[in-house]
């Protein structure tokens, strides 16, 4: 493992494991809401992000947290390691609910609100988004570890036992 997405539903503790990941096996992580989004909660550019995007993907070794779809092939490609974090819908909402308000090192501002927009993207997840990316997963299993984890006690166990 030396290239590794980690990829799930907002609130699904993508960048936790990421963090706890990057810790235990010493690889450099990097956030994709870091890059996409500025401090006053405007974005760069879509040729900016893949720019940076691109730059990121010729480094030797990297953990990359985020889902951004529009760019997940273009990682798969690169990667050698996926981690997609399975989690039930309600446990996303309740995690994505709690961080309000608590400062985080994967997003440029502090969230003060849990938008309704933003919760409608989490319950639409499971429908709208999840079923393009196991076909994007089937398409890149010949040659990728592909781990997916359904519940938080699994990926304890494999942070525990790995």
């Amino acid at each position: 493992m030396k290239k590794i997405i980690v990829i799930g539903c907002s609130g699904s503790g993508k960048s936790t494991f990421a963090r706890k990941l990057s810790a235990k096996i010493n690889i450099p992580l990097y956030y994709l809401d870091m890059i996409w989004h500025k401090p006053d909660k405007t974005t760069i550019t879509e040729k900016e992000f893949d720019e940076q995007l691109k730059t990121l993907l010729q480094k030797d070794k990297w953990i990359i947290d985020g889902n951004y779809q529009r760019t997940l092939e273009m990682r798969l490609k690169e990667c050698d390691t996926v981690f997609l974090l399975d989690i039930p819908t309600q446990i996303c909402l309740e995690s994505a609910k709690s961080r309000i308000g608590k400062k985080r090192e994967d997003l440029p501002w502090l969230e003060t609100e849990f938008e309704e927009d933003f919760k409608q993207w989490i319950c639409d997840y499971p429908y709208k988004s999840l079923p393009k990316i196991l076909d994007l997963l089937e398409k890149y299993k010949a040659d990728k570890q592909i781990i997916i984890f359904k519940s938080r006690a699994e990926i304890d166990k494999y942070l525990n036992c790995n």
